[in-house]
């Protein structure tokens, strides 16, 4: 396509942009309030309005229903289209009631493998998977067991590292656009248009999330976006007919996959209740060791931008290198994980919840 064919696409964005910011100062003029005495793991000490990623919910639900209408050019197999579109309604309704109600973590695992089922029952499973030192491997009856699992994971992560101002807004409008320019650069069409609608409504959010936040995204947002994230990763699989190109959604987010999984494996290993509130984060201990929140969030940003330079350079490396991609990232975050800890020593904090 030429650039005179993307501009009314950019033009339908800024509207997205605007409703986004719209439906945002609609729930900060009619709050649902973030208490901080029922929730242990935020940062804050006042109650603050939550729920603000309706915002980001609308500008997509939106942008593909238009696109479902209007362009055939981004449109994929019909199944899974109105699968990714359903199982996203879904997803975002029940983690708006959490943000209401705020629910046992089971009944937000089982919403949240119900709506990847959706997803998966309309074709979108991994087929393949590379492998560094070892290429790419069928997975054959692993394939719906790896899609159902990094659905999950993916969604959850990005949830639990939406805990700090801007973080998760400010990183994943880099992720987003970086996947929007990806999907160009590729002609996958159905990834761009899709990666754009998620940019404007962070670009419609982000204004009011920033530090000191006028509200926050609440899991309306974060876990609607890790789900989304995820589905699209299984679609950039589609690239190559190797499905290496699954690896560019996990590269992109992979500082917000390290915190959320080297979290968990450590607080299992100290027999803690992986599901109860904490603020063990490494971006959290970060914070409460003395870094300011606008220093973490620029911390992460920097790693997004780094994930997103590797991201872009992915397609144009050759087969053989492409598995190794994750390892620059995977340096840094170690790096990162060493300065965090040496900090938490200095400041006398406890690595346990509480």
């Amino acid at each position: 396509m030429q650039l005179e064919a993307f501009l009314p696409h950019f033009g339908f964005a800024v509207l997205l942009v605007l409703l986004s910011a719209g439906v945002v100062r609609l729930m900060i003029a009619y709050p649902m309030l973030d208490d901080p005495a029922r929730r242990a793991a935020t940062a804050h000490t006042v109650p603050t309005p939550r729920g603000g990623g309706l915002g980001i919910v609308a500008a997509f639900v939106v942008g593909m229903v238009v696109l479902y209408g209007t362009a055939r050019f981004a449109r994929i197999a019909e199944p899974e289209f109105i699968g990714t579109i359903l199982a996203a309604i879904a997803i975002a309704g029940v983690a708006l009631a959490d943000d209401l109600m705020d629910f046992r973590f089971i009944v937000k695992l089982a919403a949240q493998t119900g709506a990847a089922l959706v997803a998966m029952a309309s074709g979108l499973v991994l087929t393949r998977l590379a492998l560094p030192w070892v290429g790419v491997v069928d997975l054959g009856l692993w394939g719906p067991l790896l899609t159902l699992f990094w659905i999950i994971a993916c969604t959850n992560a990005v949830n639990f590292m939406d805990g700090m101002d801007g973080l998760v807004g400010g990183s994943l409008l880099v992720v987003c656009a970086s996947l929007c320019f990806i999907g160009a650069q590729q002609e996958a069409w159905f990834v761009y248009a899709a990666a754009l609608f998620l940019s404007a409504g962070l670009l419609g959010f982000l204004p009011y999330n920033l530090h000191p936040a006028r509200i926050f995204m609440g899991d309306v947002g974060s876990q609607f976006l890790g789900f989304i994230l995820a589905v699209l990763a299984v679609a950039c699989s589609r690239f190559d007919t190797s499905q290496l190109s699954f690896l560019i959604v996990p590269l992109l987010l992979f500082a917000h996959l390290f915190d959320t999984g080297f979290t968990l494996i450590r607080r299992v290993l100290m027999g803690e209740r992986p599901s109860t509130p904490h603020r063990t984060h490494l971006y959290q201990l970060a914070q409460r060791s003395g870094m300011s929140v606008r220093q973490v969030t620029m911390v992460h940003g920097g790693f997004v931008l780094f994930q997103a330079m590797l991201a872009l350079a992915f397609p144009n490396l050759d087969s053989d290198v492409k598995p190794l991609v994750v390892l620059p990232p995977l340096v840094v975050q170690l790096i990162w994980l060493a300065y965090v800890a040496r900090r938490v020593r200095h400041a006398g904090l406890s690595w346990r919840a509480g």
